[in-house]
């Protein structure tokens, strides 16, 4: 194994923009489908079809229309329920408004939406009539909160991944002392996450190999899943990122050589990282034939993200960086590197 890593090593030292270019327009058709990812909270898809929950869900959905297993419950103010009333039967999403009784000041209205808990269309008419709705008044109900926990996954997810590349790069840029590979090993992480996402797009939104793994798409991807897998796979390439450059630095630091220094890492940590990412690999994909949805997303995603994390970036991508960069990868500017604790790595 070392042999062949080293023979590969060698491969990428004289053609570096082959290998390089090759991973990139791979990894970049991988994430194309990204552009059109769509998020949600898990709907009724995700029980089996012949369970009694979905059977009573289909039965409930027939006789009173598909908004009635998610009705919407709304407090009014007293004073204020006949207006509420009235905007919520003059909403267009709205198809039926049910007294349901008054208690210290606020009575309680139960409108059925005209679509079902986990449709766009019903997150769009919580918005409208939260809007509508006389002062005071509160909506909620399942679909409610499902929506509001969507939409604040949504909004945190961005501050997530921001944190995770922030703090990747200061313990980077402390352990190794190069802004440029730091830079590079936190970018890189993204570009995994991001064709995992990709694909994960492909099968489970637009239900392609849905018949081989079983299971009907729900037309999205669970709200949560972005933001917790991607901070699971930041955690494992910042892993796999550290075996292969703390090693490059060690080479680098006893030679003084940077192609060396590549073509060892890859030699000595290289089987590592593969050994580590075939055995996650395969626990992932065991999750693959579990039957319900949501382990199936986790094992899928987790799987490719770790197997293009482990084969194109760290056994391609970032030794292609460190053969171009050359002695640039590990000497930072002079301020900087007076301002940084001198790491080293040897055994």
């Amino acid at each position: 194994m070392e042999r062949v890593l080293h023979h590969w090593g060698g491969f990428l030292h004289r053609r570096p923009w082959l290998a390089g270019g090759a991973v990139i327009v791979l990894l970049g058709l991988l994430s194309l489908p990204l552009a059109g990812l769509r998020t949600g909270m898990p709907s009724i898809d995700i029980i089996p079809a012949s369970q009694t929950a979905r059977i009573g869900y289909q039965q409930v959905t027939q006789a009173f229309g598909p908004g009635a297993p998610g009705a919407l419950q709304v407090l009014a103010p007293a004073a204020r329920a006949t207006a509420a009333e009235r905007v919520l039967a003059a909403d267009r999403g709205i198809a039926a408004v049910v007294p349901a009784g008054s208690n210290a000041g606020y009575t309680m209205l139960e409108a059925v939406p005209g679509t079902g808990p986990s449709s766009p269309a019903t997150g769009a008419t919580i918005d409208r009539i939260r809007h509508d709705l006389p002062a005071g008044t509160l909506v909620g109900g399942v679909p409610a909160e499902n929506h509001d926990l969507q939409a604040a996954l949504s909004a945190r997810t961005p501050v997530v991944f921001g944190l995770l590349i922030g703090l990747g790069f200061v313990l980077l840029l402390v352990a190794l002392g190069s802004p440029l590979i730091a830079f590079a090993g936190v970018v890189t992480n993204l570009a995994s996450i991001a064709a995992a996402f990709g694909v994960a797009r492909l099968i489970f939104q637009d239900g392609h190999l849905s018949g081989l793994l079983n299971f009907q798409p729900q037309g999205f991807i669970d709200a949560w899943a972005p933001l917790f897998f991607g901070a699971m796979l930041s955690g494992v390439a910042m892993d796999y990122t550290l075996f292969l450059l703390s090693a490059a630095r060690e080479h680098y630091d006893a030679t003084g050589d940077p192609h060396h220094a590549m073509r060892m890492a890859l030699r000595t940590s290289g089987r590592v990282v593969v050994a580590a990412a075939a055995v996650m690999v395969a626990v992932f994909l065991t999750f693959a034939l579990s039957g319900p949805l949501a382990p199936k997303e986790m094992g899928i995603i987790l799987a490719v993200a770790v197997f293009l994390d482990a084969l194109c970036i760290r056994m391609i991508i970032l030794p292609v960086v460190l053969r171009l960069a050359g002695h640039h990868a590990w000497r930072p500017p002079r301020w900087l590197g007076r301002l940084l604790p001198d790491v080293r790595f040897t055994h």
